[in-house]
């Protein structure tokens, strides 16, 4: 059955609310026209780009994807895309951009965890569809109109309620995409159906992906044998351990990146206690640049 979200439905306290929409990452700008484009860059928030008309090609981190009229994409937190709209004859390049904090939205999710679960899939699996064709007869579009009476380029406008209504859009318009997508990621899945224990090796790994990874470590922590370990998180994760791995600690190193001075080497040192010349391979085979290319291209 749909979730649906009315006013009735719990919501996050008065002062909890101001503290998620002054975080300073608010950006919305509605339905905004060029003739060319070109961009590379990374943001510390999630952004939703809502295209209308446009031609060229969008390079999200290792993929590429055509422009098309009418598509939607969303860019995971740090991570790096590149947007291309050459000047064509007759042809602009007209789109809607949402750029926002995804912790924002913690306390307006917590009543729907089914929704929630997609939503932190969306930040952060690598795997999780980013990219939506097609979608001027769903809801997306109309909740992007909507969007413009509560949000503007600075945040928040200041009209009555606007915090929350712009709370119910937003879960609303996770709502449509969670219906566009291809099916459910294996990990939305695997949390939907109550498989517990790939959850568990998750969050052991987001606990201790600083320290020397030893399978046989985890496998006891969690009462497991090892193969069984590697089998489950495979299945509930669509990736291997040692991938993950690599993942958290490069997600990881791109926050300290962007957000500190922090040589090379010691951040190399606190995602994994690893060489310098380690990390650069590592974070240049996930990422496509060095880690200094990478804290350049941060807006």
């Amino acid at each position: 059955m749909a979730q649906q979200f009315r006013s009735q439905s719990p919501l996050p306290d008065e002062s909890r609310r101001r503290s998620v929409w002054d975080s300073g990452q608010l950006i919305y700008n509605y339905r905004y026209e060029d003739k060319e484009a070109h961009w590379f860059h990374a943001h510390r928030g999630i952004e939703m780009l809502y295209i209308y008309s446009g031609s060229g090609e969008i390079r999200v981190e290792n993929r590429n994807y055509p422009i098309r009229d009418q598509m939607l994409v969303c860019f995971q937190p740090y991570q790096l895309h590149r947007v291309a709209v050459p000047a064509a004859p007759g042809r602009s390049y007209l789109r809607t951009n949402l750029t926002f904090d995804p912790e924002s939205l913690d306390a307006y999710l917590a009543p729907f965890p089914s929704l929630a679960g997609f939503f932190r899939s969306l930040c952060r699996d690598g795997e999780m569809q980013q990219v939506f064709y097609d979608v001027q007869h769903t809801a997306i579009p109309s909740l992007f109109e909507e969007l413009s009476g509560v949000l503007t380029l600075g945040g928040v406008t200041g009209e009555p309620d606007a915090e929350e209504r712009a709370g119910l859009l937003l879960l609303r318009l996770l709502q449509a995409m969670q219906k566009q997508t291809d099916g459910k990621p294996k990990a939305v899945a695997a949390r939907v159906r109550g498989e517990l224990h790939g959850e568990k090796i998750e969050i052991w790994l987001d606990r201790h992906y600083k320290e020397p990874f030893r399978l046989e470590r985890l496998a006891g922590e969690l009462h497991l044998s090892p193969y069984h370990v590697s089998h489950v998180f495979k299945t509930y994760a669509g990736m291997t351990l040692t991938d993950y791995l690599i993942r958290r600690r490069v997600r990881e190193a791109c926050v300290l990146l962007a957000n500190t001075d922090q040589p090379i080497g010691r951040i190399a040192a606190e995602v994994g206690g690893l060489s310098p010349s380690y990390f650069s391979q590592m974070f240049r085979k996930i990422k496509g640049m060095t880690p200094e290319e990478y804290r350049g291209s941060i807006r």
